[in-house]
């Protein structure tokens, strides 16, 4: 036994990547196997954009999940960065979770998906997910088609919302993984810093509030994260757009919509930190936001020309 192993007394810890087409549930599944929300999910394709670690624990093992954006074509400088950092998240992975949307699919992003994958090392699970709106016949002969294109080792049916089938595909991870000591400590779930999760949920609220009336190309930046000497902690965000057209949507009528949308962030901020939060928002126009260097860093994305 090596000098590692036998420092970990008998713990296990590996990396499992989750990838898919946009929208497929990667980020919803990743809160299921963590046990609490540590990603953002939204109705609204390609909302993570950095990748986040999620952190689950199943008896002596620890993994440490890797929430990557979607992986579509990408046309913008954001959609290269957000697609490289999905593939950066994939490499030397002890497992690699393929989640698929059963029925919406995408397949024009979902089939080079498969084709990449196909011929890679790391050890690949497909997770299908939403069965619990899925029709069985489909399901199987989806799982068979894309079974047959990249040699998956297993094939999980699952509803991340639900939470079924999310134990078992859990406990045959945990089975991946090899043997050596955590890398975090038990009670830690993220390593993502209370400044960027701050971030990650206004930017949800955002999307939740608006819906389609607000395009994808929007960003809240960090401008301050401070401790108050009572415990309460103050946070101040930049919610930027990229055209003057989009403030008003923002705004919402005397104000009401950022409110909103500030109140909301503003709970769950404080329930997850579990301090009382200040939280302070205001917007700004940018057109050219998107070829901001500084952005990229603050949501934890490589600058990919």
């Amino acid at each position: 036994m090596s000098e590692n192993a036998q420092a970990s007394n008998g713990q296990k810890c590996g990396v499992v990547a989750v990838i898919g087409a946009p929208n497929a549930g990667k980020s919803t599944l990743v809160n299921q196997l963590v046990g609490q929300k540590v990603a953002i999910t939204s109705a609204k394709a390609q909302t993570t954009r950095a990748r986040l670690l999620g952190i689950a624990l199943h008896d002596d093992t620890q993994m440490i999940l890797v929430d990557t954006p979607g992986i579509f074509e990408p046309r913008r400088r954001l959609d290269r960065a957000m697609v490289s950092a999905a593939w950066e998240g994939a490499v030397e992975a002890d497992a690699v979770l393929l989640v698929v949307d059963p029925i919406k699919q995408r397949r024009h992003e979902l089939m080079p998906l498969v084709e990449q994958l196909n011929g890679r090392k790391e050890r690949k699970i497909l997770v299908l997910n939403k069965v619990d709106a899925s029709k069985k016949e489909p399901l199987l002969e989806l799982a068979q088609e894309l079974n047959q294109l990249a040699d998956f080792s297993e094939v999980y049916f699952i509803s991340a919302l639900t939470g079924d089938g999310v134990p078992e595909l859990k406990a045959t991870l945990a089975g991946l993984m090899p043997e050596g000591p955590w890398h975090y400590p038990e009670d830690q779930v993220s390593d993502a810093s209370e400044r960027l999760l701050a971030t990650e949920v206004t930017r949800e609220q955002l999307y939740q509030q608006l819906h389609e009336e607000l395009p994808y190309d929007a960003a809240v930046r960090p401008e301050s994260y401070t401790q108050r000497p009572d415990g309460s902690v103050e946070v101040r965000q930049q919610i930027v757009i990229a055209r003057d057209s989009q403030k008003p949507i923002v705004l919402g009528k005397q104000g009401s919509r950022i409110k909103a949308i500030g109140e909301a962030a503003r709970k769950e901020l404080s329930d997850m930190l579990g301090v009382k939060v200040h939280l302070f928002l205001h917007v700004k126009v940018d057109e050219k936001w998107a070829e901001n260097r500084e952005v990229y860093e603050e949501i934890g994305l490589d600058w990919v020309k």
